[in-house]
C-alpha cells in the first residue's frame, strides 16, 4: 500500500455510521446493529419529525448514558425554524440538553444556532440539511456561527460533493439510505401553503406522494399508470460508499425516524457491513438476498438518488408512491379460491402481500397469505422458487379483481421481523465494548489488574494477598485471559490482555473470580462525564438587546417615502406594465437571466430602483449563473441563498434577502443583516401572529413584507418537464420543453397548480390560488413597516394595473383590507386565499 493510500485508509477509519431513532426501542436497535452514532428528536418540538415517538427530556440523560456506555455518540435534532415567542423556551431547553451530555445538536435556524453558541459555547453544532448549505461559499457563512459539521443536501452528486470537500475544511455528512424528498430540504412550503402544517416545523403532510395529472398548454396529457409525478424512489447508496469516502464524506446517515425498530436494525446492520468493506478498500457489493431484506423493511424502489447525476425518469418512475417491499412474482392464473404465482422471491404462510394497483383509487388489494401449495402439496416451510398457489381471506382479497400478468409484492415477512427483533430485545447486549487489560503478577506482591474500555471506562484492582510461588500450576497468560474474559452479560468483551508475569506466581481461581467482579463494578461506574461550560442566564435577552442597540438601521426611516410598493415581475412585458403603473420598486425574477440586462435598462430609464433575483439554489459549479447576473450590472440583487449573498458581497453589489433565507425570528434577521443585507423578506412559514411578533422585534427598515403572491410550494431538483414531456433523461437531452410549453399539475381536488422551471432546470410548483395579506397591512403599517411587495406569476400585462392600484389604495389608506380581499376574490377565477396568514386553518386540508 502506498503512503497516500495508507493515510487515506487511516482517515477513513474515523468514518461514522449514523442511524435514526424515533424512540428508545429504535435507539436500542441502532446500538445493537452497529451504528457509531444515533440522531433523534424531543417530543417537546423543534425537530423535523414531529410525528415520530421522539424522546422526553426526562428520558434524555438515560438515552445518552446508554449510548456513551457503548462508546457511541448521540445527536439531538433541533432542526426546525423557531419563532420569536419560542426563543425563551429554547434557551432553557439548550441548558437541559447540555446537562444531559448530548454530543451535538443539529440545527436549521441560523438564529437558533446563534442562541446555542451563546448559551452553551462548547456544545457541538451540526448544520441540518434543512439549512440548505449547497456550496462551500454557503458553508463559509454558516461557519461564522461555530458550525462544526454540515449535513449535505441530498441533491448533490458525487462530483459536486468532492468539489465542496476540496474547497472547505468543514466535516461533511451525507444521507446514504432512506426516503428522498422531492423538494429541497428547508425550501418546501407545500404543506404550509395547503394545510398550515409546515415541513420546516416537522409537520410535512407528504403531498409529494399524492397523484397528479399534467396539463400542458391547457390540455390534459395522458400518462397511463404514471400518476405519482412527484414521488421519488428511495435512496440506497451502499454501492457508492467507497466513492463517498473518497469524495470527503465522513458521516453516513440513514434516514428513518418515522420507521420501525426492525427497519432500523435491518438497514443499520447491512450498512455496517458495507461501510466496513468500503473503509477496508474493498468493493461494496451486497448479495441480492441482503438487498431484498432491506427492501422488505421499507422500499418504494431503490436508487442512488442524485449521487450519480440526473436521470429524472429513473428517479421518479411515477407508478407508485407507497411501500411495496420486494417483488414476489407475477400472477399466472386465477383459480376459484387461490392465485397461481410464478415466484421471484421467497414466500410462506403468514407473509403479507399486495397486488399491483393504486391505493388512492381503491384498486390496490393486499393481505396475509393463508396457505401456500406447490404441486398441490401444502407447504409449511418457506418456498424459494417455482410456481405456487396462494390462498387468502376472501374478505381481504377479491379474486375476481386479480388478473393474469398482475405483479404481486411481498410487503411483510414476520419471520424476518422476529429475527431482527431478537437483536435488540434480548436480556444481554449483542454489541459489546472492547476491554483492554494489563496484568502484573510478581511473587511477593499483590496481583494488579488495570483496564480501559473503548468507551472510556477504567478499572484498577489488586488482590488482597500477595502472590506466592507456584508449586504445581503457575499463572499463565492463557489462564488470565480465560478467567478475566468471563464477563457474562456485561457490556464488555475482553479484546486484549497484556500480562507481565515474573517468575512462577500462582493465584487461586476463586481470587481471580473475585477480582473480575470488582473490575466489572469499577468499569460500570467509571463512565466519563462530559462537563461543558454554560454561559450565564438570560443569553437571549443579551442577544435581543444587542439587536436594538448595536445593529444600525440600514436605511434611515426619514429618508424613505411614507410607503413603498415593490412589484416582482417574471417577464419583460410584466416589468413594462409595472413601470407604467408607477411601481415604487421593481424586482426582476426571470427564467432567462440574459433578459436581466434589458430589465436593468428599462428600470433605469424610468428612474425606478430595480433588484434582480438569483435562483433559489446554487450548487457547486453553478457560479457561472451568478456571473451572468453580474454582467447585467444591477444596482441591487435579491439573494435567495447564502452562496449568492457571499458572491455579490464580494462583487460590491448591494443585496437584499428573500423569503428562502427562512427568517422567522429576530436572531436570524440580525445575523443576516450583519452579513451585509440591506433588508429581509420574512419567511412564508409565519402566520399572522408570528409575523407581527417578528415585526415588533426588529427595526422596521429591515423588512419588506410580501402581501400578494402565489405561494411557491415545491422547489425541486427533479424536473417534471424532462421526466414526462421529453424523451430525454436530463438537461443535456431533454429538448427543453419548459421553454415552449405552459404546464400545470392538477391535484386530486381539480386545482391546476402552475409549474415553472428556472435556468438551473429546477422546478417550482406554485399554488394556483393567489394569497393576499391585505387584511394585515394596517397592523404592519402601525408597526412601522414601509416596504411591501406584490409578486406576479402569469398575469397578463393588462391585468397588472388594477392589481397594483388596489394595493396602492390600501397602503395609502383609501381602502380597507377586507375591501381589497373581496375585490381580489372577484377578480380571480379561482378566488383568493389568506393562506398562511389566515386566523384558523384546517391542517388536514391537504389530505
Amino acid at each position: 500500500m502506498s503512503a497516500s493510500a495508507a493515510a487515506a485508509n487511516s482517515e477513513y477509519r474515523t468514518a461514522e455510521l449514523l442511524a435514526p431513532a424515533g424512540d428508545l426501542t429504535c435507539l436500542r436497535a441502532a446500538v445493537e446493529n452497529g451504528a457509531d452514532a444515533v440522531y433523534f428528536g424531543l417530543d417537546c418540538g423543534f425537530n423535523a419529525r414531529a410525528r415520530a415517538g421522539n424522546f422526553s427530556l426526562r428520558e434524555l440523560p438515560a438515552a445518552m448514558r446508554l449510548l456513551h456506555e457503548r462508546g457511541m455518540r448521540g445527536y439531538l435534532t433541533l432542526n426546525t425554524l423557531a419563532f420569536t415567542d419560542e426563543l425563551k423556551e429554547l434557551e432553557t431547553l439548550i441548558r437541559q440538553i447540555t446537562d444531559a451530555e448530548v454530543d451535538a445538536v443539529l440545527v436549521q435556524d441560523l438564529g437558533v444556532a446563534q442562541l446555542i453558541r451563546s448559551t452553551s459555547p462548547e456544545l457541538a453544532l451540526h448544520a441540518s440539511t434543512q439549512m440548505t448549505l449547497a456550496t462551500a461559499e454557503a458553508i463559509q457563512i454558516a461557519s461564522r456561527l461555530g458550525i462544526e459539521r454540515v449535513v449535505l443536501p441530498r441533491e448533490l452528486s458525487l462530483e459536486q460533493i468532492s468539489l465542496m470537500h476540496a474547497q472547505t475544511s468543514m466535516e461533511l455528512e451525507a444521507f446514504v439510505h432512506g426516503a428522498l424528498c422531492v423538494a429541497w430540504s428547508g425550501q418546501c412550503l407545500t404543506s404550509e401553503s395547503l394545510g398550515g402544517r409546515s415541513a420546516n416545523r416537522g409537520q410535512c403532510a407528504q403531498a409529494c406522494r399524492l397523484p397528479y395529472q399534467i396539463i400542458c398548454d391547457g390540455q390534459h396529457v395522458e400518462t397511463g399508470s404514471q400518476q405519482y409525478l412527484l414521488s421519488p424512489q428511495d435512496l440506497a447508496a451502499f454501492p457508492l460508499l467507497g466513492e463517498l469516502l473518497q469524495a470527503g464524506v465522513r458521516s453516513f446517515k440513514i434516514e428513518g425516524r418515522l420507521k420501525t425498530p426492525e427497519y432500523v436494525a435491518n438497514i443499520t446492520r447491512h450498512y455496517r457491513q458495507a461501510l466496513d468493506d468500503a473503509i477496508a478498500g474493498l468493493s461494496v457489493a451486497l448479495p441480492t438476498r441482503q438487498v431484498q431484506e432491506m427492501e422488505q423493511s421499507f422500499s418504494r424502489g431503490f436508487s442512488t438518488g442524485w449521487l450519480q447525476g440526473h436521470d429524472h425518469k429513473a428517479l421518479v418512475p411515477a407508478t407508485s408512491s407507497s411501500k411495496r417491499g420486494v417483488l414476489l412474482g407475477e400472477v399466472v392464473r386465477v383459480l376459484e379460491d387461490a392465485v397461481l404465482v410464478k415466484l421471484q422471491y421467497s414466500i410462506r404462510a403468514g407473509d403479507g402481500v399486495v397486488f399491483d394497483g393504486d391505493r388512492y383509487r381503491g384498486t390496490e388489494q393486499g393481505g396475509r397469505v393463508y396457505h401456500v401449495r406447490k404441486d398441490g402439496v401444502l407447504q409449511h416451510q418457506q418456498v424459494e422458487t417455482g410456481t405456487v398457489e396462494l390462498s387468502f381471506d376472501n374478505r381481504a382479497i377479491q379474486l375476481h379483481q386479480v388478473t393474469p400478468g398482475q405483479l404481486i409484492w411481498k410487503t411483510d415477512d414476520p419471520r424476518l421481523n422476529e429475527e431482527l427483533r431478537r437483536t435488540f430485545t434480548g436480556p444481554d447486549p449483542i454489541r459489546r465494548v472492547a476491554l483492554h487489560l494489563q496484568v502484573t503478577a510478581v511473587p511477593g506482591k499483590p496481583l494488579r489488574i488495570t483496564g480501559k474500555a473503548d468507551n472510556g471506562c477504567t478499572c484498577e484492582v489488586f488482590s488482597e494477598q500477595t502472590l506466592e510461588p507456584a508449586r504445581r500450576h503457575p499463572l499463565t497468560s492463557e489462564t488470565l485471559r480465560e478467567q478475566l474474559g468471563r464477563l457474562g452479560g456485561s457490556l464488555f468483551q475482553l479484546s486484549t490482555l497484556q500480562a507481565e508475569i515474573s517468575g512462577t506466581p500462582m493465584i487461586p481461581l476463586s481470587v481471580l473470580g473475585k477480582l473480575r467482579k470488582e473490575m466489572l463494578q469499577q468499569l460500570q461506574h467509571s463512565l466519563p462525564v462530559q462537563s461543558r461550560t454554560l454561559a450565564a442566564p438570560n443569553q437571549l435577552q443579551k442577544l435581543q438587546s444587542a439587536l436594538q442597540t448595536a445593529l444600525p438601521v440600514t436605511v434611515p426611516e426619514e429618508s424613505l417615502p411614507p410607503v413603498q410598493l415593490s412589484v416582482l415581475c417574471r417577464t419583460l412585458p410584466q416589468l413594462q406594465a409595472a413601470i407604467s403603473c408607477g411601481a415604487d420598486r421593481l424586482i426582476a425574477d426571470f427564467q432567462d437571466l440574459r433578459e436581466y440586462r434589458p430589465a436593468v435598462q428599462l428600470a433605469a430609464a424610468a428612474a425606478i430602483p430595480l433588484a434582480v433575483a438569483t435562483t433559489r439554489i446554487i450548487k457547486p459549479g453553478e457560479q457561472g449563473l451568478l456571473a451572468m447576473i453580474l454582467k447585467a450590472k444591477p444596482a441591487t440583487v435579491l439573494v435567495r441563498n447564502l452562496s449568492s449573498l457571499r458572491f455579490f458581497q464580494e462583487a460590491g453589489i448591494a443585496t437584499v434577502g428573500d423569503y428562502s433565507l427562512n427568517v422567522t425570528n429576530e436572531l436570524t434577521a440580525g445575523f443576516l443583516i450583519r452579513q451585509g443585507l440591506l433588508s429581509l423578506t420574512p419567511s412564508y412559514d409565519l402566520n399572522r401572529d408570528q409575523l407581527l411578533d417578528l415585526v415588533a422585534n426588529v427595526p422596521p427598515a429591515w423588512l419588506e413584507v410580501v402581501i400578494h403572491q402565489h405561494m411557491p410550494m415545491f422547489h425541486m431538483e427533479h424536473c417534471v418537464f424532462c421526466a414526462m414531456l421529453s424523451p430525454g433523461t436530463d438537461h443535456t437531452n431533454c429538448g427543453r420543453p419548459c421553454d415552449t410549453h405552459q404546464v400545470d399539475l392538477r391535484d386530486r381536488t381539480g386545482m391546476d397548480h402552475p409549474l415553472v422551471a428556472d435556468i438551473g432546470c429546477r422546478n417550482t410548483l406554485f399554488n394556483m390560488i393567489p394569497q393576499s395579506s391585505a387584511e394585515i397591512v394596517p397592523q404592519l403599517l402601525q408597526y412601522g413597516v414601509r416596504r411591501f411587495r406584490v409578486e406576479l406569476l402569469r398575469q397578463q400585462p393588462a391585468e397588472i394595473p388594477q392589481l397594483v392600484q388596489l394595493y396602492r389604495e390600501l397602503l395609502q389608506g383609501n381602502r380597507d383590507g377586507q375591501s381589497v380581499w373581496r375585490k381580489l376574490d372577484a377578480m380571480n377565477q379561482v378566488g383568493v386565499t389568506r393562506g398562511t396568514l389566515e386566523d384558523k386553518r384546517n391542517p388536514l386540508a391537504i389530505l
